[in-house]
């Protein structure tokens, strides 16, 4: 049996090709019961249900969520920003773009204090509006390069086990 031990939250987690499996089978459809996942992997509906919360617990899976396709509720602009900070303001500024709800994802990259972001907005109005009303208001900031997405060819949601 192939195992990793993980340290979360000053506990030692284990993790096994049980849990794996588990992990991915989730990860595809987050939606299936306890006792469908248990059929899949060979567990009984409460095995499963313990490994899952202990799972949570552990910090292993963070959440569940529905994956919404933008376009079918209106939201037509998706657009990633790279974004340049003085050092001293980066994580001022971290602070309040995780805050804002057009800001889908936050990422400190490598580089002169670096910020890589990604937005929905529902039209070019208001993605204009974010930024000359909120993103360019920014203490510390020093540049902004916009890319607006053209078309999505793959999208994936949490990581590939």
């Amino acid at each position: 049996m192939d195992t990793d031990t993980h340290s979360i939250g000053g506990k030692s987690a284990i993790m096994d090709d049980t849990d794996r499996k588990i992990i991915a089978i989730l990860g595809k459809n987050g939606r299936i019961s306890y006792t469908d996942l248990g059929k899949e992997i060979g567990l009984s509906r409460v095995a499963v249900q313990v490994r899952v919360n202990a799972l949570i617990d552990e910090g292993v899976i963070e959440g569940f969520a529905a994956v919404i396709n933008p376009e079918k509720v209106g939201i037509s602009v998706s657009a990633f920003f790279n974004v340049e900070v003085e050092p001293k303001y980066l994580q001022q500024v971290a602070d309040t773009l995780e805050h804002e709800p057009q800001v889908t994802s936050l990422y400190h990259m490598t580089g002169p204090s670096k910020l890589h972001m990604h937005g929905l907005f529902t039209d070019h109005h208001e993605m204009e509006m974010f930024l000359h009303e909120k993103l360019y208001l920014l203490p510390g900031i020093t540049s902004v390069d916009t890319q607006i997405l053209i078309k999505r060819y793959k999208s994936r949601t949490g990581i590939r086990l």
